[in-house]
C-alpha cells in the first residue's frame, strides 16, 4: 500500500461509482504520491490540460518517472533492463492564440530527480501539494529555440478521485483519474502569458513499456455544458479487441460508467497522416482543431455532444507501432533534448 500524501481530508470521501464498473476497476489513495515506485522498463506520469476561459489559449504539461515517449529510454532498454528514474521529463507545451507554440521537454537522468509523496523536483523545476491546490514551478528553456519558460502553472482540483481503472489484459497498466475537473491558472512572464481557464489532472503508470501494451490508443476528456466532465478511452492492443471506456464525473469527484459503443474515424492530421478515432462518439465533432500533427501522436481541440450534453476539451490520438520505428525516434532529439 502506498503512502498516502497529506490531502484534505473534505476532498477523500469516497464516491461510490454509478453504473457497472468495468473488470479492473478499483479504488486508491486519492491524490497524487509523487514517491510512488516504478518498475525498471516501466512508467509513471501525471498530466495535466487547461484550455483558457477566452478559448485562445491551451497548456499541456506532462511529468514523467521513466518517459514513455523518450528515444533515450527507449534504446537503454533495447540494451537491457533500464531504470525509469534515468529517464524523467518536466514537459510543458504552450498553445497560444493563432497557433503559436513554445514547448520545453528536456530529459534529466536521476541525479536531477528528488521526490517525496506531496513533491517533485526535477532539475530546476518542481511541483508541491500545499493541501489546495498542486503548484508547479517552471525554470526552462524551450526547444529548439532556447527561449525562457518561466512561471508558474497552479492546479486547483474541485475533488480528488480515489478511481483506478486497468488498461490492458493483463493488468499492466493503469489509468487514474486524480481529478477530471479543476481550475487552472497559468502564470509565466518569461512568455508574457497570463490567464485561467477549465482544467484536466490525471496519471498513468505501468509496469512494463507502453510499446507492450498497446499498439495505440484514442482519448477525450471533455467539460460539458452542464457542468460534467466526460472521458473517453479506446485502447488498442493489436489484433485484440479495444479496450473502451466511457465515464463521467462530476464536481465532487464521483464517477458514472456508461455503455462505451464503437469509435468513429476521424480525419487524419494534415502533416503526418496520423489516425483518429473518436472513442463514444454520438455524433461528429463540430470542431477538431489540431494542436500537435507528429509522427506518431495528435493532440486537438475538440466540440461534440456526449450523450446529447455539449462539451469541449482535449483530444488525443496515439500509434505506439509509429513510435517504435527507427526513423520516428531519430527525430524526437531536436524537440527532446537530454542534460546529464
Amino acid at each position: 500500500m502506498q503512502d498516502s500524501p497529506k490531502h484534505d481530508a473534505n476532498s477523500m470521501e469516497v464516491k461510490p461509482p454509478v453504473g457497472d464498473p468495468p473488470e479492473g476497476y478499483n479504488q486508491r489513495a486519492p491524490g497524487i504520491n509523487f514517491a510512488e515506485p516504478v518498475n525498471d522498463n516501466g512508467y509513471l506520469w501525471w498530466y495535466v490540460d487547461a484550455l483558457s476561459d477566452d478559448g485562445t489559449q491551451a497548456i499541456t504539461m506532462i511529468i514523467f518517472v521513466g518517459s514513455v515517449f523518450s528515444p533515450y529510454y527507449a534504446r537503454a532498454r533495447r540494451r537491457g533492463t533500464a531504470s525509469a528514474e534515468n529517464h524523467c521529463a518536466f514537459n510543458t507545451i504552450l498553445y497560444g492564440p493563432s497557433g503559436k507554440k513554445r514547448w520545453s521537454m528536456t530529459e534529466r537522468d536521476s541525479t536531477g530527480l528528488e521526490r517525496d509523496s506531496n513533491s517533485y523536483r526535477l532539475g530546476p523545476s518542481r511541483i508541491d501539494w500545499d493541501g489546495e491546490s498542486f503548484l508547479a514551478k517552471i525554470d526552462e528553456r524551450c526547444t529548439p529555440f532556447a527561449q525562457r519558460m518561466q512561471g508558474s502553472i497552479r492546479v486547483t482540483p474541485a475533488a480528488l478521485t480515489s478511481h483506478s481503472l486497468q488498461l490492458d489484459d493483463r493488468a499492466r497498466h493503469f489509468w487514474n483519474p486524480i481529478a477530471p475537473i479543476a481550475r487552472v491558472d497559468v502564470d509565466l512572464p518569461s512568455l508574457n502569458t497570463h490567464w485561467s481557464g477549465d482544467g484536466y489532472l490525471d496519471s498513468n503508470r505501468g509496469e512494463e513499456p507502453l510499446a507492450d501494451g498497446f499498439s495505440g490508443w484514442d482519448w477525450t476528456r471533455a467539460r460539458l455544458s452542464n457542468g460534467d466532465c466526460a472521458v473517453r478511452y479506446e485502447a488498442r492492443h493489436g489484433l485484440r479487441k479495444p479496450h473502451r471506456l466511457a465515464l463521467r464525473f462530476k464536481d465532487d469527484g464521483s464517477i458514472t460508467f456508461e455503455n462505451p459503443a464503437e469509435s468513429s474515424a476521424l480525419p487524419r492530421t494534415s502533416v503526418w497522416r496520423v489516425d483518429r478515432r473518436m472513442p463514444s462518439a454520438e455524433a461528429k465533432p463540430t470542431r477538431l482543431q489540431t494542436l500537435e500533427d507528429t509522427p506518431f501522436y495528435a493532440r486537438s481541440l475538440i466540440e461534440a455532444n456526449f450523450d446529447g450534453e455539449p462539451g469541449a476539451g482535449i483530444h488525443e490520438s496515439l500509434s505506439m507501432t509509429r513510435f517504435e520505428k527507427r526513423w520516428v525516434q531519430t527525430l524526437l532529439p531536436f524537440r527532446m533534448p537530454r542534460l546529464i
